[in-house]
């Protein structure tokens, strides 16, 4: 099976975990590569390369300041991630709550 181009799609961008550690450490503030490095402890081509990889996507943007390029997560990008996922969350809360009940009747059954 041929595996999807990973600068097409963003569901495969954010598979790598990597990825994901970025679009956290970018959710709340802009910030340099150099500043991206420091916090994930990454090697500056590394952080580079999956930045590249997101911006590429469009879950990242990037803006130049001076001499340095400022990036920050593009959350309506993220969108369609969301509205995906989401599509099991009531599936889950259901499966949640049928465990809930049968904890609850396995109490009531030792008490």
């Amino acid at each position: 099976m041929a595996r999807a181009a990973t600068t097409a799609d963003a569901f495969n961008a954010v598979a790598e975990p990597l990825r994901r550690d970025i679009l956290d450490a970018l959710a709340d503030t802009e910030r340099s590569v150099g500043e991206v490095v420091d916090l994930l402890g990454l090697g500056q081509p590394q952080a580079s390369k999956h930045l590249r990889v997101l911006r590429e996507v469009g879950l990242v943007d990037v803006r130049d300041e001076g001499r340095r390029r400022l990036y920050r997560t593009n959350a309506h990008a993220l969108r369609p991630i969301h509205e995906w996922v989401s599509r099991y969350e009531q599936q889950w809360n259901e499966r949640f709550d049928a465990v809930d009940t049968v904890l609850e009747e396995l109490k009531e059954s030792e008490s």
